[in-house]
């Protein structure tokens, strides 16, 4: 009977010991997007960037986003590199345009009115138009 007793044993603890133990690794799936996604947007903290990973479509927890985070060393977004107005503008300039429309006179003499627009990212002027009546289609 000791023999029966001593495989019983066995196999209970074979059935009761689970597979893994402790939390499951996090997906490569996973990490790669959220360091991407940090190094990218220096002043996201890692409740912006899994809400970002959420309306991606991938799933995982906030504290998985600050687990990983901690582990390659990204310190917590407030003492990342702020953003400033120039850090904002230079990064902006190739969107931003300046426009103006100003009155001149002409060598006859007649009245236009001129609408002009320059580019922060060249210093480029451009003319789209000139009229004596801006009102007028």
């Amino acid at each position: 009977m000791r023999w029966h007793r001593s495989m019983l044993k066995r196999r209970r603890a074979a059935t009761c010991v689970p597979k893994r133990r402790g939390r499951p690794p996090t997906v490569r799936s996973i990490r790669a997007p959220v360091l991407h996604l940090a190094r990218e947007n220096s002043s996201w903290g890692y409740r912006r960037i899994h809400g970002e990973l959420t309306a991606l479509g991938i799933r995982g927890a906030a504290s998985t986003v600050w687990e990983i985070l901690r582990e390659h060393g990204i310190p917590p977004a407030p003492e990342r590199q702020s953003t400033t107005w120039i850090d904002f503008l230079r990064s902006q300039a190739a969107a931003l345009l300046a426009c103006d429309l100003f009155e001149t006179r002409t060598l006859t003499g007649a009245r236009l009115y001129v609408f002009a627009v320059i580019g922060h990212s060249t210093r480029r002027v451009r003319i789209p138009g000139a009229t004596a009546h801006p009102t007028a289609e």
